[in-house]
């Protein structure tokens, strides 16, 4: 190596890389938010020097297992979590697209988890909107043991995309769900038109609050949508934020969700999985298609990276 090159390693912006390598990898801290703006910065040809050190972090860290999970509406019932099952997920997610449930919901969902038990062995999730507390007390009680509630997006963006209800409503329930002993799902949707700073904030924020998992989803513009008109995420932009998901969250699972197919391409989907991302959502999604589960479970057979065993919990 010529001394040039050497001096090059060693200085911006390949420097924020050694520093992460002996803060995240070595002493497992995550970066903090001005470190994150760093990987986000890093110039294409250092993407995939990052990208391998988001995997040393996870293999290191979380080990080498793959979690795999379906998604559905709850309308589709236990069938459903039977047909989940035979792809070899180990989760299976009931999903309602509401602000927050109402008794009648609830008594769905009781029903719902009732005939999954009866149908197959899979661990159950929900995702329900924002809860009270007794709605978190009930769910824990039946036996859910995660919960899903995104956090989207920056606070300081949040405002642009969500004026429904505040950041801090969507940081009470997923409070009240750790609180009850569940684990806490908390994903991001990133392309949506923040600042790269707003996304390392959302990636600084997540990694406070600690969730057990991090779904990563990426804009698909949905017609009808505010955001309809918006661009697609570009694929390097995707890769470097994997990567600084990643070394913000060490010990964090990081789920492959919405967005990859469009975004990434079956090459960026395999980058990812070589990049930090340790669970994949497979197949469809609820309003969206996805990738074959065949063509995940085929991917991840040829990466040799084994799918987890997850035992229900009782």
């Amino acid at each position: 190596m010529t001394i040039q090159a050497k001096e090059t390693k060693e200085t911006a912006p390949y420097a924020i890389l050694n520093i992460a390598r002996q803060q995240v990898l070595e002493r497992g801290e995550g970066l903090n938010e001005q470190q994150l703006i760093k990987i986000l910065e890093l110039p294409e040809e250092a993407i995939s020097e990052a990208l391998q050190l988001a995997h040393e972090v996870r293999l290191k860290h979380c080990g080498e297992d793959v979690e795999v999970e379906g998604i559905i509406s709850i309308k589709t019932g236990g069938k459903a979590a039977k047909e989940t099952a035979a792809t070899g997920a180990t989760e299976f997610c009931i999903v309602a697209a509401v602000r927050g449930p109402d008794i009648k919901l609830m008594n769905q969902i009781k029903f719902a988890i009732d005939r999954i038990n009866e149908e197959v062995d899979i661990n159950i999730a929900c995702s329900l909107g924002m809860l009270t507390q007794r709605q978190v007390d009930q769910l824990a009680g039946w036996g859910v043991h995660r919960y899903n509630h995104n956090l989207e997006t920056a606070r300081s963006y949040f405002p642009e995309v969500v004026t429904t209800h505040s950041y801090e409503q969507r940081l009470e329930t997923c409070a009240m769900v750790k609180a009850a002993g569940m684990e806490l799902c908390c994903g991001a949707l990133i392309g949506m038109g923040e600042s790269l700073a707003q996304r390392a904030e959302l990636a600084a924020q997540l990694a406070a609050l600690e969730p057990h998992e991090v779904p990563l989803n990426f804009l698909n513009p949905r017609p009808g949508t505010p955001l309809e008109n918006h661009g697609i995420m570009d694929g390097k932009d995707a890769l470097r934020a994997i990567a600084a998901f990643r070394l913000a969250m060490p010990r964090t699972v990081l789920r492959y969700a919405g967005g990859r197919e469009l975004t990434l391409g079956d090459l960026g989907t395999r980058e990812g999985l070589l990049g930090g991302i340790n669970a994949v959502i497979v197949g469809n999604y609820l309003t969206t298609l996805g990738r074959p589960a065949n063509a995940d479970l085929n991917l991840l057979v040829e990466l040799n990276m084994p799918i987890k065993e997850f035992q229900k919990s009782l």
